[in-house]
């Protein structure tokens, strides 16, 4: 057989196991129960608390005092030059939580929870790939952190969880496509299926895991660069749209010129693509020293 031949025969293959693979994205979607597999039990209980408005200081403290690893996130998290402005350096749990807020401490559970996932035995193989999700989303957490601080009136803390989470649905595309590992053989029918189904798929995440509305909004929106706002404020989704495209400004090219030029979220944040420049040397350090706290 050529090989001209073989790769009509590897594209035909994957592109089988894309339609069986969709149709369970379907099933799963329409079910109303999706659910991230192997997230963390404790997580979840942790996100229970933090889901009950009746929740105090003690009862978080508690609750997260049963995982010394989320423990010493949120500490190094409370003492990061970024959200620590004074320079006074906490030393327990409890200053933590009550400096941080409910929404970086959801953001640390979460953290927690997909490096948790990353070493499940069912993702073998896929290491690579999960670091690379991984890295982007801590990302565009750190951006959406410093674009809300700079640049809005949205509370960055917020803004830091919605961007934590943006990428979710990828991360439960990858997991469930370990199962379909044909799929990986053609990487265009892998990113298609990535670029059209994760957003839904985030947003069914998100809704169960109670998030707010606000933000389960803003993961749907945070790549409609046509986004059109009811009025003049800036609202978290054009945060979050202003943090994925600024992620990609690593690798600048025409194509990303053209999508600053027409996205609307960056015109009401007073982006252009040398503002953009701008704003990324600018606020270096503090996107660094967030993505030093949010990493392993």
């Amino acid at each position: 057989m050529s090989s001209s031949s073989r790769s009509v025969g590897v594209r035909e293959d994957a592109s089988d196991l894309a339609f069986s693979f969709v149709r369970a994205l379907a099933d799963e979607l329409a079910s109303g129960s999706i659910e991230l597999p192997g997230f963390p039990h404790a997580v979840a209980g942790i996100q229970r608390v933090l889901n009950d408005d009746r929740a105090d200081t003690a009862r978080i403290v508690r609750a997260v005092g049963g995982e010394p690893v989320i423990a010493g996130q949120l500490i190094r998290m409370a003492n990061s030059v970024v959200i620590n402005a004074s320079g006074t350096a906490v030393q327990d749990l409890r200053s933590a939580v009550a400096r941080l807020g409910v929404d970086a401490v959801r953001t640390a559970t979460i953290a927690f929870a997909v490096r948790q996932l990353r070493q499940a035995p069912a993702l073998r193989g896929l290491e690579q790939r999960l670091g690379a999700l991984w890295k982007r989303s801590v990302q565009i957490a750190s951006l959406s952190y410093t674009v809300g601080v700079r640049l809005t009136r949205v509370n960055p803390d917020t803004a830091m969880l919605a961007g934590l989470v943006q990428g979710v649905g990828k991360l439960y595309i990858l997991s469930h496509a370990s199962q379909y590992p044909g799929l990986f053989a053609d990487p265009d029918i892998y990113q298609r299926i990535e670029q059209e189904w994760h957003l839904n798929i985030a947003s069914a995440l998100l809704e169960n895991w109670d998030m707010a509305d606000e933000i389960v909004e803003a993961v749907y929106e945070s790549e409609n660069l046509e986004r059109v706002a009811a009025g003049e404020e800036v609202g978290l989704a054009d945060v979050l749209v202003a943090a994925t495209l600024l992620a990609q400004f690593g690798a600048a090219s025409e194509d990303l010129l053209a999508r600053v030029r027409c996205a609307k979220p960056l015109h009401r944040l007073r982006l252009d693509f040398a503002a953009c420049e701008a704003f990324i040397s600018d606020s270096a350090h503090e996107i660094a020293a967030l993505e030093d706290a949010l990493s392993d």
